[in-house]
């Protein structure tokens, strides 16, 4: 479960002060699907950051299991979010000289997975999000929403508990944005991850069990529907 309190971050740009969050308060409990959308600028992927241990508040905690992860050492932080955060990015962020099989892989190697096992675990994963036949190919050889799909199998190949993703479907078309977005619920009910994701799109965001909308680093969480298990 993650329990923010009083989360504040502020950015200095020059002389001006900038306030990113302005006091969050959330609880986010395992197994939840909270969807974050806000206009650009309002605070939704620092929220984001915060919440992966990617960035440390201002002030204010963000605990994952009753463990603030501000006050976590580097390493200690490193190790949290190797084992338990899987962070898909709107870039997809893949190695262009490392095969599909071979990205996932990375994910594994902090973790001190050996090879024959990290292979085998990366063509699972790959399977999983429907490339088994494309283990072997460059990202340039795969088409947007491959290299997505990519990136997804990369997160989950670790049987994180949190899935994170910032805007996972900003650099695809219609069609393929719903094909990533069923894989990821599909997903997010298989595996019982704990699913927040951030979106300027309103079709993916009205159909979010929870909504976080922030605006100028204040959010408000709506309860849209039922959370629905398979």
């Amino acid at each position: 479960m993650y329990k923010l309190s009083g989360v504040t971050k502020r950015y200095s740009r020059g002389k001006e002060t900038v306030d990113a969050l302005r006091g969050i308060d959330l609880v986010i409990e395992d197994g939840d699907q909270l969807v974050i959308q806000g206009p650009t600028g309002g605070g939704k992927s620092t929220l984001l950051q915060m919440i992966g241990g990617l960035d440390r508040p201002t002030s204010g905690s963000v605990e994952l299991d009753g463990v603030d992860l501000g006050r976590l050492s580097e390493a200690k932080l490193t190790k949290v979010r190797s084992e338990n955060i899987g962070i898909i990015f709107q870039s997809f962020n893949l190695i262009p000289t490392l095969t599909a099989q071979e990205n996932v892989e990375t994910a594994l190697v902090p973790m001190g997975t050996k090879t024959a096992e990290r292979r085998r675990l990366a063509a699972e994963a790959l399977t999983a999000v429907g490339l088994g036949e494309r283990l072997g190919h460059l990202p340039s050889e795969l088409s947007g929403g491959q290299q997505q799909r990519v990136a997804i199998a990369r997160a989950l190949v670790k049987k994180p508990k949190v899935l994170l993703a910032d805007e996972p479907t900003g650099n695809l078309d219609e069609g393929t944005r719903d094909e990533i977005m069923a894989l990821l619920e599909g997903l997010w009910q298989e595996y019982g991850l704990t699913f927040i994701l951030v979106t300027h799109d309103s079709a993916i965001a009205k159909n979010a069990p929870r909504l976080a909308t922030i605006k100028q680093g204040l959010v408000t969480v709506t309860e849209q529907r039922q959370a629905v298990r398979l």
